[in-house]
């Protein structure tokens, strides 16, 4: 069966499509096997995250006999789970979340400038995708990419502004923020 070539050039793990700005990462495969009488069947299971790198992103996995497949269906169900992240200066979350999904727990703290983003495998790909450049997060509990990934979905659900927040509670953002820290988050986020 040939392959036919992919969009983007890159091929590999990282894959930046030119029609509709989003840059999706493979965290993982996985091959099961199926035992019959002729001897054994293998099926793929990919899990994916997609991204604008501006605030947007979801994940998906998908199921197929062959990889490609499984990686296709895997980025449409992404494309269709996309969240919107509320993002300070355009670089970091706005306050320390966590988030838990079965055994994943995972916790995300905002970082200054310069830090980059320290998290482990499937949590890093989120961040990427997602666009954060500075973060620091640990994952406790369970290693299985799954739930990490949904732990950490769960986790960025949760984030809010502080536009968001003073809206709900009828104040004004400097009243939850202070004077100095309101200027400057009102100019970020009128930027973004």
């Amino acid at each position: 069966m040939a392959r036919e070539p992919r969009e983007g050039g890159r091929g590999g793990r990282d894959r930046d499509r030119e029609g509709d700005d989003l840059v999706d990462k493979l965290v993982t495969i996985n091959r099961v096997a199926k035992v019959v009488k002729g001897g054994r069947r293998f099926a793929f299971a990919a899990l994916v995250v997609v991204g604008d790198q501006k605030g947007r992103v979801g994940f998906g996995a998908g199921k197929a006999r062959e990889v490609p497949e499984a990686i296709r269906k895997a980025t449409d169900r992404a494309k269709r789970t996309m969240i919107r992240v509320p993002m300070k200066e355009g670089r970091t979350l706005h306050h320390d979340v966590a988030g838990h999904f079965g055994a994943g727990k995972v916790v995300l703290r905002s970082a200054d400038a310069g830090t980059g983003i320290i998290a482990g495998g499937p949590m890093r790909a989120v961040f990427e995708s997602l666009g954060i450049n500075d973060v620091v997060a640990k994952s406790l509990g369970t290693r299985n990419p799954h739930n990490m990934v949904k732990a950490t979905f769960a986790a960025l659900e949760r984030c809010a502004s502080p536009r968001s927040v003073a809206n709900r509670r009828g104040k004004k953002v400097s009243d939850i923020l202070g004077r100095r820290e309101a200027a400057a988050t009102t100019e970020a986020t009128a930027d973004v």
